[in-house]
């Protein structure tokens, strides 16, 4: 092997460690945000309100007028809920234009398990609900649904 194939090797091993460092760095911020998910919900602006609505929730399709209304009830504890956790599009000013990719992977994990707590919840109804509610581009609600498919979240004639 000559000198430029080993230089070359040196310097792909280098880039592949340093992809390596970078992934996990993100992979570390994912796993915090996992840890103080929603934290804001156990204080006194938001768990009365949320402790209520639960079970009233989890009877009502998403996105109905029903859904709304029973929102609507406890708005105040929504609103502070939205204006403190990033993954919310409603805490940005251009929604998810704004948001980072951690944040929309939160965001769609907090809308998978959502959607788990309803007899009827669909994440891919819920993609395409909040894609329409939040006027997504199509490249994000295409992002949305792509992960979800690959983490398995959606089924395989979902992806685009």
């Amino acid at each position: 092997m000559n000198e430029d194939h080993v230089q070359a090797m040196r310097e792909t091993g280098k880039h592949i460690r340093r992809v390596q460092t970078l992934m996990a760095e993100a992979t570390a911020n994912l796993t915090k945000r996992s840890i103080v998910h929603d934290e804001s919900k156990w204080g006194p602006e938001e768990w009365p309100h949320f402790a209520e609505a639960t079970a009233r929730l989890r009877g009502i399709t998403y996105g109905s007028p029903e859904y709304k209304a029973s929102l609507d009830s406890i708005r105040p504890a929504i609103d502070h809920h939205q204006q403190n956790n990033s993954h919310h599009p409603e805490f940005w000013d251009k929604g998810v234009e704004d948001m980072t990719l951690l944040d929309l992977i939160e965001m769609l994990a907090d809308w998978k398990a959502a959607g788990e707590r309803h007899a009827d919840g669909s994440l891919a109804r819920s993609i395409e609900v909040n894609a329409e509610r939040f006027k997504m581009p199509a490249t994000i609600v295409a992002q949305l649904k792509n992960t979800a498919w690959e983490l398995g979240w959606l089924p395989v004639d979902a992806k685009l």
